[in-house]
């Protein structure tokens, strides 16, 4: 009696994995146009000896569970567009768990047991590094944008380079003149700002200077209001910084406001800069002196990455870092005495 064809052997015979091959017999829908041809070619050959492809459809379709627990302001708005766009370029459908009342309950647990969700992408996930070695551990591929705590190794993640990125903007502002430099981080807890910070310190330290600790500021929440709160602390010092580094554009905001509200002009008595490159930065007088982050790409990149997951696929850069760039503009300037 001969013996019938697994997948595995169709696998073997066309050269590509089994998690393709699976694919294609189930109608999933990212696959090449070639590869699909192949394997189907393949399975007709084999005829009632193979595993023969399902009719139709796959049911519930092929969805991405996109976690953004945030409100989709210009920061987060430009990754999800990115992510909902490209998905769909893919033939994709998106479910999406948004907003701040998305952060109160993690759906991370049962993601494994939903209907047509073959993965995730989740954007500056809340959750600690343990929920997501769970979710990996059961084989559900899903890939983290930014992530907020460091994820376990083996946790695909895409981000900026935000030591970089720092690092630049505070050589161009310690380049100007500037040693005494106000900074004010991020959250704390949040592995970006160990970045960010570690890359405002080290122009600084370059030529010999440490900030003391009545320079360092932490945000709980990145807005603008805090940013404002904490520039008033700064800049009523007896001795006032004669510039202000800012974990992002909106902090930057807040600072450019209690600058306004001493009688300081910038750049002229201050040099302000942000992070991030949002729209805002560009709508400010004067405009923000920042550093890009490629927002949009960050999107594109996780799609990419999440599709290789799901086709069972390896990637050779589990963590991956997009390029930033500083974008000079009018908030700088080197300080008065020079």
């Amino acid at each position: 009696m001969t013996r019938r064809a697994t997948i595995r052997d169709l696998a073997d015979q066309t050269g590509v994995s089994v998690a393709t091959v699976s694919r294609v017999l189930n109608g999933h829908a990212n696959v090449s146009a070639q590869t699909r041809d192949l394997v189907l070619r393949a399975a007709s050959k084999l005829g009632a000896h193979g595993p023969r492809p399902r009719s139709g459809p796959a049911i519930g379709g092929d969805t991405v569970f996109v976690r953004c627990p945030y409100v989709l302001s210009d920061y987060f708005g430009l990754i999800v567009s990115s992510v909902v766009e490209t998905a769909e370029l893919h033939g994709l459908s998106v479910m999406l768990n948004a907003g701040k009342s998305a952060a109160g309950r993690s759906p991370l647990p049962t993601l494994p047991e939903r209907a047509g969700v073959r993965g995730a992408i989740l954007i500056l996930p809340p959750e600690p590094a343990e929920d997501l070695a769970a979710l990996r551990d059961r084989q559900f591929p899903f890939v983290v944008v930014d992530p907020r705590t460091a994820p376990p190794r083996d946790v695909v993640a895409v981000s900026s380079a935000h030591f970089a990125g720092a690092r630049s903007v505070a050589a161009h502002v310690v380049g100007l003149g500037h040693r005494r430099v106000g900074i004010i981080g991020g959250p704390r807890e949040w592995s970006v700002n160990d970045g960010r910070q570690a890359g405002y310190i080290a122009p600084l330290v370059d030529v010999g200077v440490l900030p003391p600790a009545e320079l360092l500021r932490f945000v709980t929440e990145p807005n603008e209001e805090q940013g404002h709160a904490l520039a008033c602390e700064l800049l009523d010092l007896r001795e006032r910084p004669t510039a202000l580094l800012c974990f992002n554009d909106k902090i930057a905001l807040g600072a450019l406001r209690a600058a306004a509200e001493r009688g300081l002009r910038v750049p002229e008595d201050l040099t302000v800069a942000g992070f991030d490159d949002i729209e805002i930065s560009r709508a400010t007088q004067p405009m923000l002196t920042t550093v890009r982050q490629p927002l949009a790409e960050l999107g594109r990149m996780a799609v990419t990455m999440l599709l290789r997951l799901m086709g069972g696929h390896e990637l050779d850069a589990l963590h991956v870092e997009l390029a930033t760039e500083l974008v000079v503009r009018g908030s700088t300037a080197p300080p008065r005495s020079l």
